[in-house]
């Protein structure tokens, strides 16, 4: 590694263990997931995932089963860029779990260019759509 990419993986794994603690806000009891969106060096949004605003903080049912309506954390984080004055175009989204293709969609759309995980999930389709769509990929253990 020369020193510049050195210096964007410890980047890099500084971004995920900060959205591991943003995933702390998280009322969800089966997984709490964080996300950063980096422009330029700066964070432009962040979110976790949970209800949408207005709700009771409660992500799962009586079953212990998600709430269809629950965001996901890289939901959050894109709405909550598209109602500032900032743009997403060309940003890197952190994120702690391998985004599902829902999310994955939302990222391309919203022209964010790199998406940085420290979680695989059982699922990779998500993962799958972004490459498709060019977007840079990458995997990053931050308990190393």
């Amino acid at each position: 590694m020369n020193d510049n990419s050195e210096k964007q993986y410890e980047l890099d794994k500084r971004y995920l263990r900060m959205a591991a603690v943003w995933a702390e806000n998280s009322y969800c009891k089966r997984r709490q997931v964080g996300a950063l969106i980096v422009k330029d060096q700066m964070i432009i949004s962040d979110g976790y995932n949970g209800t949408p605003s207005g709700f009771e903080n409660v992500c799962e049912d009586e079953n212990n089963v998600t709430k269809p309506y629950v965001l996901h954390a890289e939901a959050n984080a894109i709405t909550k860029v598209a109602a500032s004055s900032n743009s997403s175009k060309g940003a890197t989204i952190y994120v702690t779990s391998a985004p599902c293709i829902e999310c994955a969609k939302l990222i391309i759309q919203s022209g964010i260019k790199r998406v940085v995980y420290s979680e695989k999930y059982r699922i990779d389709d998500g993962c799958q759509l972004l490459k498709r769509a060019e977007i840079c990929v990458d995997y990053i253990e931050i308990n190393e």
